[in-house]
């Protein structure tokens, strides 16, 4: 491949004896994908690898393992049930080096497609609360569609500008993640087109751009949180650059995160300040299975945090009504939450959180739909639940010719009566409503599988 001249000779002076071993690896050394388990879905792990296995193990990244892309298809049905994730092994590292508990408040400020914000609500387990915040709209869709397939309860999904949401939320999560936007330079062999972009002057505009979104972070997180900043370029004035910025400017200290051991330390003498970097880390595709990436995860030292402010909304009534008839009559489950109505659509807000005049493209679980008096479930919430949650299911292993017609959104046989969940293996994949000997295909149009 072709690397742009000015990068070359910089990352020659950063690495020096090492940048013939750097290069070969970005010209010819395999680019590895990864797959990452939903171990918020009991069995996942389990059920994956007795699929696909053996698989080797991601070493930073529990229940993240490498995987070839060619052998192991999105259109699996486990895939589709949201039992795993395609990921990039190095990208796994961030939230991996993040110590989630389960009452969380976490923020995820730039998090679509999803990745790293499937990866921290998966750790939740259900309980907390996670934002997953995108910029650009054209992006939200993608990132909702993940958070709906991971079966994630207690997530609400923003499309606003970090410094709105730092008006809105001071001192406000115990824990947030800032992958940054950034020029991209540990991408260049996924993303050729990426070094034909590329310039000195784009890295230091980046790292401004870098500055300004965590300068409105740090104002979100509570004192003795900790903020994990990932980029997945080399470029030091966008790693430990950034990193000398913050903590010039914020009472914070950057702490050895776990799990990370096995890659690079950071450089001081790249930050261009006396701050020590030994704590950040780098990932290198001439050391490390992956591509390249830097994470820095810091402690805020300042005490105390904002208190909860709830919104007020009065239209859940009728919705919750028609919803906990349908949950009486086909689930062994009760959930809980701020019932609210966005049109026709019910969602299930996490209670801890005000989302009044923010910009909101998932208010939390959506629940369904209700209209003329009836309540239709959604593909989400069939995917936030269990087998043994919903009374009426009809399973298949997944090699099943029955499941293949379901998935490509044909009528399937059933003995059942009503709404019924069809599962693969026990993991829910989708609804159906039964009458008269047959299912009535309710997977949904924009998810079937032609090919399959």
């Amino acid at each position: 491949m072709k690397l742009p001249e000015k990068f070359e000779h910089r990352m020659k002076n950063m690495l020096g004896n090492e940048y013939d071993d750097f290069l070969n690896a970005m010209e010819s050394a395999p680019i590895f994908s990864g797959i990452r388990i939903n171990t918020a879905k009991k069995g996942a792990e389990d059920a994956v690898l007795s699929e696909f296995g053996p698989l080797e193990p991601i070493p930073w990244c529990g229940g993240g393992y490498y995987a070839d892309k060619s052998k192991i298809s999105g259109n699996h049905p486990y895939h589709i049930a949201g039992l795993f994730y395609f990921q990039e092994p190095s990208a796994s590292s961030v939230v991996s080096a993040l110590p989630v508990g389960e009452n969380d408040f976490i923020l995820d400020l730039c998090a679509a497609p999803g990745g790293k914000a499937t990866h921290a609500g998966a750790l939740l387990n259900g309980r907390g609360l996670l934002v997953a915040n995108e910029t650009v709209r054209g992006r939200v869709s993608a990132l909702s569609d993940n958070i709906a397939r991971f079966g994630l309860k207690n997530a609400v999904v923003t499309n606003e500008t970090p410094q709105r949401l730092a008006e809105k939320y001071p001192r406000f999560f115990d824990k947030i993640i800032v992958d940054a936007p950034c020029s991209g330079e540990g991408m260049f062999r996924k993303e050729p087109q990426a070094a034909d972009e590329w310039s000195a002057e784009h890295t230091r505009s980046c790292a401004e751009r870098q500055k300004r979104i965590i300068d409105c972070a740090m104002k979100m997180l509570k004192g003795g949180g900790y903020l994990v900043y990932s980029t997945c370029t080399f470029a030091p004035e966008e790693n430990e650059g950034v990193c000398a910025y913050v903590l010039e400017n914020y009472n914070v200290e950057i702490v050895k995160p776990e799990n990370l051991d096995m890659v690079s330390h950071g450089v001081t003498e790249w930050s261009s300040s006396d701050f020590d970097m030994t704590n950040t880390r780098r990932i290198f595709p001439h050391k490390n299975n992956g591509e390249g990436h830097f994470i820095a995860l810091f402690k805020n030292l300042d005490s105390g945090g904002g208190e909860t402010v709830r919104g007020k909304y009065a239209a859940s009534c009728e919705g919750e009504k028609l919803y906990r008839e349908f949950e009486k009559e086909y689930l062994n489950t009760a959930l809980d939450g701020e019932f609210c109505m966005f049109g026709e659509n019910l969602y299930l807000k996490p209670r801890d959180i005000n989302i009044d005049k923010i910009k909101v493209a998932r208010a939390g679980l959506h629940l369904g739909i209700c209209r003329k008096n009836r309540f239709e479930p959604s593909q989400a919430l069939c995917l936030a639940l269990t087998r043994a949650d919903i009374k009426n299911t009809l399973d298949f292993p997944c090699e099943s010719d029955t499941l293949k017609s379901y998935l490509r959104g044909e009528t399937i046989k059933s003995d059942k009566i009503g709404w019924c969940a069809v599962t693969v293996n026990g993991f829910p994949v989708g609804w159906g409503k039964a009458s008269g000997g047959v299912l009535k295909n309710r997977f949904p149009k924009y998810a079937r599988i032609k090919n399959i």
